[in-house]
């Protein structure tokens, strides 16, 4: 029997991303123009982020004695407003918005826009209400059909902010017709520390980042974060950032250097399997995602370190072809 499946394979594409509120003040938020025009013309039909999605958010808020509220508000988006505005909880906006999604037969009003939005954010899930906040025309972006003027000057600041996801994923869905992003990560987890001793789990990581190839690593980002505002810079940084070297680099400086750390509560290999167990889940996340329309093309994207685990774990997929993202990183 041929091992591969009926009609065209599932494609990934993985953009390993320097998450763009830590760059220098030499970045400027149009400098994203190439890649988001490069990536668009690869025509995603999904696109992974690097958020934490509004229905685990839910989960997450009920096991307080697991997650703490700083938790909890550090990772999740606070439906709290939209809730109030939609008469909604996380579950039912999450089926409201889903359905209205498969039952679409044309293209959405402003009217339908607008609700879209506001469905979303009480779903949890503010990256993919900015997607339909940024289809609408300027004069379009008002407070109706449910959106509060506290919402709407919300979603204005949120083009703004400087991340990859709002930059660059709510873009390129817009290019490229899509209707959502698709939140993936996976913060619900053990954290791994045993005793309880944080201040002992801190130093024990911190002792095994001080490293050769850590040293290696923080000049080479140093050096390429130093020249953005050079033509290409950008560009630059992220064709380095997606070589294959890249992610070994980023191994050995890490999570390496953490499996092997001789500390008695063995920090470094609780660190490693939170590490293993977020992106295991994150890329599951994805390949459910896929399930919906078998044969689609996905961009993924996603922390640069997070990279070389989800092209392994991907890699594993009997349904999955990895894609390049070097080639697209051109001018």
């Amino acid at each position: 029997m041929e091992d591969r499946p009926a009609g065209p394979p599932n494609e990934v594409l993985v953009l390993g991303t320097p998450h763009l509120r830590d760059l220098p003040d030499n970045f400027q938020p149009n400098m994203v123009g190439p890649i988001i025009e490069n990536l668009a013309n690869w025509s995603p039909d999904f696109i992974a982020i690097e958020n934490t999605s509004g229905l685990r958010c839910a989960a997450m808020k009920q096991m307080p004695s697991r997650f703490q509220p700083s938790t909890v508000s550090r990772w999740c988006y606070d439906t709290f407003a939209a809730g109030m505005a939609s008469g909604l909880d996380v579950y039912e906006a999450n089926a409201q918005i889903e359905d209205r999604l498969e039952k679409r037969e044309e293209g959405f009003s402003a009217e339908d826009r607008r609700r879209n939005a506001l469905l979303f954010l009480a779903a949890g899930e503010p990256a993919s209400a900015l997607v339909q906040w940024l289809y609408l025309q300027i004069e379009e972006r008002i407070a109706a059909d449910g959106l509060t003027e506290e919402l709407v000057t919300g979603l204005e600041r949120a083009q703004n902010y400087q991340n990859e996801v709002n930059l660059i994923a709510a873009p390129v869905a817009v290019r490229s017709g899509l209707e959502r992003l698709w939140s993936v990560d996976a913060q619900d987890f053990y954290a791994g520390k045993g005793d309880g001793d944080d201040e002992a789990y801190a130093a024990a990581i911190t002792t095994a980042w001080n490293n050769p190839a850590g040293e290696k690593r923080s000049k080479k980002d140093d050096a390429l974060k130093s020249a953005l505002g050079e033509p290409d810079g950008l560009l630059d940084l992220y064709r380095a950032f997606n070589a294959p070297e890249y992610a070994a680099l980023a191994y050995a400086s890490d999570f390496g250097a953490a499996l092997v750390e001789p500390s008695p509560g063995r920090y470094g290999r609780r660190y490693v399997s939170y590490w293993e167990t977020r992106n295991l889940r994150m890329v599951a996340n994805m390949r459910e995602v896929l399930g919906r329309s078998p044969g689609s093309k996905m961009l993924a994207i996603v922390g640069v370190s997070h990279k070389g685990y989800y092209e392994a774990y991907l890699s594993q997929m009997r349904d999955v072809e990895l894609i390049d993202v070097l080639p697209m990183l051109s001018e």
